[in-house]
Formats: C-alpha cells, structure tokens, sequence
C-alpha cells in the first residue's frame, strides 16, 4: 500500500492539532456523537497468544514473496488451516503482472454460513513486499513482513478458529489476498493485484457484503487507528460503528476518532470499494502525522515489533462486531 493526499504542509499543521486531540480521543467535532455503548455479545476471548504464534509461523517460512518456495509452503498452510475452521474454503489462483514482473497469485476465501445474509467481508494481503525499498540502502534486501502481511493474516486466522468454535448468525467470509505489495508508488492499478482480480471476480458473480473490514499492520507496538480519507469516503458510517465498538469494549487508545487532514491509503479496500462496489474499511496503523509505522517497508518489520496487545485490541473489536453485527 502507499500513502497519498493532503500536502506535508498541511499534514504538519494537523500534526501539533493531533498531539492535542487524539491524545484525548473526545475533542474532533466527530467524536462528540460517539454515545453508542455497545452491550458486547458473551462470546470467548480473542486469543492474543494464538494470534501472536500465526504471525511467528508465517515469518518461520521467510518472506512470502510470489513466486518463490517459502510462499508457496505459505499458501500450503494457510489453505489448509482455513480448511480446518470454515465451512467451506475457495481458492482462486491466477496469474498478475506489475513493474515488468509476472506472479503466481492465490488468494484464499474461507466461508462461514455460506447460505445466510448478511455477509461481511474481513480480508488481509498474505505476500511479502519483494524489496525493503523504504530505505534506500537495503532496496534490494528481503524483509519478514511480520506486521506488513503477517499481522493481518493472523487476526483472520485466530477470528476463524474462533467462529469455528461458535458459530454467528450472519454470513462471514474471510480473504486471504496475494499480491499486494509488489506496486510502485503513484501507479495505483499496480497494487493490490490480487483484490483486484478478487474484487472482479466478486462483482461478475453478484457477490456482494453489507461491508468489508481490511487489516493491515495490525499487530505493531505503539499502534493507533485512524479512518484514513478513503474509509470515511467510502464507508463512514461502517467505520465508525467499528471504532466505536473498539471504544466500548475498551480499546480507545487504539481506535482514535482524529482526523488525519485527507490522508488517502491506497490499499487492498480501494479496490473492494471501487470494482466490487462493497463500502470497505481499512484498520491500518498510521502514525499521528498520517506517516506509516517506522518499520514499514524496511528490514525492521520483524518479530520484535509485534505486540499482542495491539493484536488483541483489533480482533477482539472486529470479532466482537461480527457476534453483534451491530447497527451504523
């Protein structure tokens, strides 16, 4: 994914106005309509242990960049672990080209009531971004994707075993995306391949959720949330009721109701959002300036950064919102 938007003017001007207001999470005019108190359903923890052990199996294959041996051992594992906890799974493989390179691209689609409406959508990309570029020095080096991919994918993985334990009523499906971070940034059609061609796919067949819940870097320390420009242009009112469900169950230091002054992430929701026409979310951890996390792109995204608080703090609130399926 990559960030465009407002100028870094503006974005410094709004930086010393968010040290001040996101600190204190009630005073952006938004935030003083945030009254819902959700009475969460009685359902078990997210497992914070679990989730954190999903992202150390992924990085214990290396980096899952396509086309290459350990991601191919990835897709193996993750096809076969949703299999163990949905009601059905379906794999779409296909071929994707970005910057001159051709990649063999799986995603992987695991359904939970398949048959019943409404259905939501919770996806997360599970390659690794081909060169840690962020930093020029180690452009050409390989890095583990622990919170860029990893995160995600473990969230997903420990909000299946819990749906397998005890079922919803509505329909879930979770997306395991390939091929998302192998874009250039400023081209946006050359990310997110694999949720495009997921996204196509989705709306030729009719397929279509009451909305769709991202998760990209996830699982950072010091993490915070943000409704990027896209998540409140798409899916306001979705979004919202998904932070005010972090809110209510006790995660407000996470899921912070700032305005980050038109920060606009292209991700895999962008295009969920514009092919598949479903109103998607992104939960994505952005530094108060509207920055990526340090560790973005770089060697440094590893298993030292991982937090099973921040874990916990996202599944909890998006399994809590698929027991609930509360109102927005």
């Amino acid at each position: 994914m990559y960030k465009r938007g407002s100028s870094s003017l503006f974005i410094l001007g709004m930086a010393a106005f968010l040290l001040f207001s996101c600190h204190s999470n009630t005073s952006n005019q938004e935030s003083q309509n945030q009254n819902t108190v959700f009475k969460p359903a009685n359902i078990a923890p997210f497992d914070a242990d679990s989730a954190y052990a999903f992202v150390q199996k992924q990085v214990d294959f290396g980096p899952r960049i396509p086309n290459t041996e350990a991601h191919a051992q990835c897709a193996a594992w993750l096809i076969a672990k949703m299999k163990s906890y949905c009601d059905s799974v379906t794999i779409q493989r296909t071929k994707v080209s970005t910057q001159g390179n051709t990649y063999d691209c799986i995603n992987i689609i695991g359904h939970f009531n398949p048959l019943n409406n409404p259905r939501i959508l919770v996806l997360a990309h599970w390659d690794t971004r081909p060169f840690a570029d962020a930093v020029p020095a180690t452009a050409h080096e390989h890095f583990d994707g622990a919170d860029d991919g990893g995160s995600g994918v473990a969230d997903i993985l420990e909000i299946a075993r819990q749906l397998h334990t005890k079922k919803t009523t509505i329909g879930v499906d979770l997306l395991l995306t390939d091929v998302e971070d192998a874009g250039v940034n400023g081209n946006d059609n050359s990310w997110g391949l694999g949720t495009q061609y997921w996204s196509k796919q989705a709306k030729a067949s009719g397929y279509h959720a009451q909305y769709g819940i991202l998760l990209d870097m996830v699982g950072g320390k010091g993490a915070h949330f943000y409704r990027e420009g896209f998540t409140r242009q798409f899916a306001g009112p979705q979004s919202l009721m998904v932070w005010n469900m972090g809110n209510s169950i006790g995660y407000s230091d996470y899921f912070r109701y700032g305005d980050l002054g038109g920060v606009e992430i292209t991700d895999d929701h962008t295009f969920v959002n514009e092919i598949a026409g479903i109103p998607t979310m992104d939960i994505i951890a952005l530094q108060g300036n509207g920055d990526f996390m340090p560790w973005h792109h770089t060697i440094n995204d590893n298993m030292k950064i991982i937090d099973k608080h921040t874990l916990k703090a996202v599944g909890q609130t998006v399994l809590q919102v698929l027991y609930d399926n509360p109102s927005y």
